[in-house]
């Protein structure tokens, strides 16, 4: 009979955050698999927790994935660990959830926090629709891209970023979004858990006279709706289409109308006219 696999949140600062369930399925489980084993040792130390741990992370996930899978089916028990808050976010431990599901092998959540969650949750920003980025690409034509997708996005979009490019990707956001408002959150649940709330020119500026410190998490209001203005010529085009799935000339051209806000005269002349 396969084993199961545990998806552990771990705490992102403060150890108080590590549940009790969290702290019992890590020394119970035959083996852990962490993305650095050295911080995840800290943490075992902590709770005096005794357990095998191998690592597992970005550069050696296809060469452990399917070794964590063959112990697994073989019966066994493993937990896998980020350094900070929810495996498989944003994380190499997706793909080994996959293939856990693809063999067939149970998979369990023991959740716990998270960076970007708990960003959102303090940041005064719109919450109730968000999108996660995690971290832009980093590849010039491939972080334009990027943000030229988004900057139409109207919920709420959070990135992570590092301390050394913290200035660089707020130029490029206000170079793609406009002069937005932002949060930007660090230290959570540290002594020094910090938000500030500003404008992207004005984080820019602050930035640029103050030296980003720690990792963190940016919280951008989405773009404003946006009123479509219509030419003629594409309301004739939306009552064509009507035409052609079985609406008659009248009909078409009042339904065009009303989303395009073209008289609907004006689009019968024009259907007419064809």
């Amino acid at each position: 009979m396969a084993g199961k696999l545990y998806v552990v949140g771990t705490p992102i600062g403060n150890l108080e955050d590590f549940s009790p369930r969290a702290v019992r399925i890590l020394s119970e489980v035959d083996f852990i698999a962490a993305e650095d084993t050295r911080v995840t040792m800290k943490l075992l130390n902590h709770f005096e927790i005794k357990a095998e741990l191998i690592s597992y992370y970005e550069h050696n996930k296809k060469e452990k994935g399917p070794q964590i899978i063959d112990r697994l089916l073989g019966g066994q028990t493993c937990a896998i660990v980020t350094d900070a808050g929810m495996p498989a976010v944003s994380d190499p431990g997706e793909d080994l959830v996959r293939l856990a599901h693809e063999n067939g092998v149970a998979v369990e959540s023991v959740p716990g926090p998270s960076a970007f969650v708990t960003a959102l949750s303090i940041s005064g920003m719109p919450s109730g629709r968000f999108c996660f980025e995690g971290f832009l690409p980093v590849e010039k034509v491939e972080r334009r891209k990027r943000l030229d997708e988004l900057k139409t996005e109207q919920r709420t979009v959070i990135f992570y970023e590092a301390p050394h490019k913290l200035l660089t990707t707020l130029g490029d956001l206000l170079t793609a979004f406009g002069d937005r408002e932002i949060a930007l959150a660090k230290e959570l649940t540290k002594l020094h858990e910090t938000v500030l709330r500003t404008t992207l020119s004005g984080a820019k500026d602050y930035f640029s006279e103050n030296a980003p410190k720690g990792e963190y998490v940016l919280i951008i209001n989405g773009a404003s709706p946006e009123t479509k203005t219509y030419t003629l010529e594409e309301a004739v085009a939306i009552a064509q289409k009507l035409m052609d799935d079985g609406e008659s000339t009248s009909a078409a051209a009042k339904e065009a109308a009303a989303v395009s806000g073209i008289k609907k005269g004006e689009i019968y002349s024009a259907l007419m006219k064809r």
